[in-house]
């Protein structure tokens, strides 16, 4: 846990790290044998660590997902490919910051990554929007797309964004318009089309990049189509509420994995992928790796059925008749 940026549940550790420096800090000065002092905080961290975060609530996973310390999708690009040259502009506007693109290598295959890029100074948030996307940023992804389409080159897509931009000058360049054909668009691609959400999914800003034959989730990362905050508001007219509606949304990893809206959680490290980049970036690339080999064997028709049949089945339910009357199956069982 970073001692400088610490969330409120996480408040237990606080006190116990602060106990065990100074305890550090009395042996070094002092010359003093402490080290049985020490041991037992160190086995109290770890298990106060397993007890908070194993039981994370959906608004607590969100809370990590805004990590400022959280890897961002330059963080894991420069982890797990090789040889990234980003590419620049839609060719129509300009050069939206936020959202970057560009060929890599994946293990030594030709791939096309593109993500959302938030800032972490202030210089760098104003430059990256804040990681809002402008129209301009979704017509460069979709110009990235086409272009790897061109060339037989699988595309993985990274998403970390609370929604595109909604200002007076992204809707008028039309960021609905962008968005949609982003989807319509992705929808007949003929390579394979890798998700990661790596920390805020949120709304068409998120869908924009993620009509994909995979969709994976960083564990602690969420997908919905709204913040928490912004449902609360809207539904209580009270945005405090927003735990609660995050665990109305069923936003976690878990509950999209299980209701098949994602393909799979990609774990990360005690705490959350900022206290261990490297190691959640390998998580990340090892599930890619995989996922690509799976599609590697579907011809571009098989591929585009595919995708459609990702995105058809969300959401169905099956029926069954019962004295004449069409219930849920599970009612018709009892």
């Amino acid at each position: 846990m970073d001692k400088k940026y610490a969330l409120d549940f996480e408040k237990p550790l606080r006190g116990l790290i602060a106990q065990l420096d100074n305890l550090h800090q009395l042996s070094t000065e002092n010359d003093i044998d402490v080290s049985s002092e020490i041991h037992a905080i160190e086995a109290k961290i770890e298990s106060t660590k397993k007890s908070i975060y194993s039981n994370l609530s959906s608004w607590q996973r969100v809370q990590l997902s805004r990590h400022p310390d959280r890897p961002y999708a330059l963080d894991y690009i420069n982890s797990i490919f090789d040889g990234f040259q980003e590419l620049h502009g839609d060719r129509s506007y300009k050069d939206d910051r936020c959202i970057i693109g560009g060929t890599a290598f994946l293990n030594g295959k030709a791939v096309m990554v593109i993500g959302q890029q938030k800032g972490r100074s202030t210089k760098e948030k104003i430059e990256r929007n804040f990681g809002l996307p402008n129209p301009e940023g979704y017509r460069k992804a979709l110009r990235l797309m086409n272009m790897a389409n061109k060339f037989g080159m699988p595309i993985i897509t990274l998403v970390d964004t609370q929604g595109a931009y909604p200002g007076i000058g992204s809707e008028e360049r039309h960021i609905a318009e962008a968005i949609a054909i982003n989807l319509r668009e992705m929808a007949s691609l003929e390579v394979p089309i890798i998700t990661a959400v790596i920390g805020e999914g949120g709304s068409g800003g998120a869908l924009g990049l993620a009509i994909a034959n995979r969709v994976l989730m960083m564990e602690n990362a969420y997908y919905s189509v709204i913040t928490p905050e912004g449902c609360a508001a809207i539904l209580w007219r009270d945005a405090g509420q927003a735990p609660a509606a995050a665990e109305a949304l069923k936003l976690s990893a878990k509950d999209l994995l299980k209701f098949e809206v994602v393909e799979e959680l990609v774990e990360e490290p005690m705490g959350g992928a900022h206290n261990d980049i490297e190691k959640a970036a390998e998580s990340l690339k090892t599930v890619f790796l995989k996922h690509l080999e799976e599609l590697g064997t579907l011809s571009p028709e098989e591929l585009e059925t595919d995708r459609y049949d990702r995105f058809r089945k969300i959401g169905v339910f099956t029926e069954a008749v019962n004295d004449g009357k069409i219930v849920p199956i599970e009612e018709a069982a009892s």
